[in-house]
């Protein structure tokens, strides 16, 4: 188990299945990540500018699962001209590519993680904490593709989130 946070916030936890490691290729991975945004890009007759690249690069570095204020204040520290319009547009943008992801917390709060090329993860969200905890299990997957094929159902993809109470916030009550 990976325990994963950021200073004066709530903990996130990835539990993964052994063998798996959440940035498998790293420099590697960044750069087909890119070249992906880059594609996605052109595709739509956009530019890839400085900003939509600082951006992806955030969400990458991060680990853990950001809000879109977290990755405004962040930048707009490191470039002042960067504004609030161009987080939330570009963050459409790399959901719309399937880049990355949108997690809801119990709150309702959009946080985001990049996606592509890491496996597919379920999550369990604590509505005290708002800790966000990745899991991912064999099993779990299994018996959805199982149930949907028992109905004649083919599943393109799938979100699946949990909401709950966190070891901590349990162990207070």
């Amino acid at each position: 188990m990976t325990q994963l946070s950021r200073p004066g916030s709530s903990p996130e936890i990835a539990i993964f299945e052994r063998g798996d490691r959440r940035e498998e290729g790293g420099d590697r991975r960044r750069g087909r990540i890119f070249a992906e945004f880059n594609a996605y890009l052109a595709g739509q007759g956009l530019k890839p500018t400085h900003q939509r690249h600082a951006i992806l690069a955030h969400l990458l570095d991060a680990k853990v699962h950001l809000p879109a204020e977290e990755v405004f204040s962040a930048l707009k520290r490191k470039d002042p001209t960067i504004g609030k319009a161009t987080i939330f547009r570009t963050l459409n943008i790399l959901e719309s590519a399937g880049i990355v992801a949108r997690v809801l917390k119990a709150d309702g709060k959009p946080h985001f993680e990049v996606k592509l090329l890491r496996p597919h993860h379920d999550h369990a969200i604590c509505v005290e904490c708002g800790a966000i905890q990745e899991i991912r299990h064999d099993r779990i997957e299994r018996y959805q593709n199982e149930a949907a094929a028992e109905i004649g159902f083919v599943p393109l993809w799938h979100r699946h989130e949990i909401f709950g109470r966190c070891r901590a916030c349990s162990s207070r009550r």
